[in-house]
């Protein structure tokens, strides 16, 4: 199915021929190097929209070999994201799943839908692609994810939060389209390359990339989006649930987020991962 959304933003952005490639130029079988990739993954980054519209990022974490393809078009993953999606698969709904390993870059994606079977989920996959390394930074856990828990909750950021943003080279956004699904996606770039703007707005550039424009070809037709900001030292997970909206304005787009309300949570990764290795076309952090 053609993405009307994707087409308008690579018609903006200039692609020569826009709806050429895209979500609709993917396919929903899982190729035989992707299953063998997912198996081998500790970490997985999940975004889906909740009963209200709110659209959330949220991780599943397991030992080697929790996330598997049951066959070309279903994987299981033996994991239940902690908050804030943890309730919401009782039936089968709409699902943005990327498998990210950061020490190598490698990463792909799977769109589909998912519903909750005892202590997993079983996704029926729609789409599978991979992406490219650009912008991952390295990095490794040297210790297992804790006991999740919720250290807080609320509609503006706290101290702690903006240092926690304006300091991260890493984060993931969630997004999704009535009908055509959901999507979650990295972002990445040096310290900096986000920057909070008020109480509970942020902003991030839109660094080039493969031009298939998943996630602002969602955002053109819903505003709703979920981010997700990791603390690789200490171990926790800050969700955030707000609108975002694109600036064309300048020489380079610029992504405005505003906070709806965020959840922040601990023990939901390993603490202690090994310091970044920084992607070499990270541009520059100017203010």
């Amino acid at each position: 199915m053609r993405h009307p959304g994707e087409i308008a933003v690579q018609a903006r952005a200039g692609v020569r021929e826009p709806g050429a490639f895209g979500s609709s130029r993917t396919r929903p079988e899982i190729p035989e190097v992707a299953a063998a990739f997912l198996g081998e993954q500790r970490l997985l980054v999940a975004g889906a929209a909740d009963d209200l519209g709110q659209v959330w990022a949220d991780v599943l974490t397991g030992p080697p070999g929790f996330a598997t393809a049951a066959d070309d078009r279903t994987i299981t993953v033996r994991a239940l994201p902690a908050a804030p999606l943890r309730d919401l698969f009782t039936a089968e709904r709409d699902l943005g799943l990327l498998a990210i390993e950061p020490h190598t870059r490698r990463r792909m994606r799977v769109n589909g839908t998912a519903v909750r079977a005892g202590d997993s989920l079983v996704i029926w996959t729609e789409q599978v692609y991979a992406n490219c390394p650009k912008h991952i930074q390295t990095r490794e856990p040297t210790a297992p994810p804790g006991i999740p828990a919720v250290a807080g909750d609320g509609t503006a950021f706290t101290p702690r939060h903006v240092e926690w943003i304006e300091s991260a080279d890493t984060f993931f956004i969630a997004t999704r389209a009535e009908g055509l699904g959901a999507d979650v996606s990295h972002r990445g770039g040096n310290p900096g390359f986000v920057r909070v703007t008020g109480p509970a707005s942020l902003e991030f550039p839109d660094y080039p990339g493969n031009s298939m424009f998943m996630t602002l070809g969602n955002l053109e037709l819903d505003p709703a989006a979920g981010l997700l900001f990791v603390d690789w030292t200490r171990g926790q997970t800050l969700h955030l649930t707000g609108r975002a909206e694109v600036d064309w304005s300048g020489e380079g787009r610029v992504v405005r987020f505003e906070l709806t309300a965020y959840t922040h949570m601990e023990g939901t990764v390993g603490a202690g991962w090994t310091p970044p290795g920084l992607h070499r076309f990270n541009p520059p952090v100017t203010r």
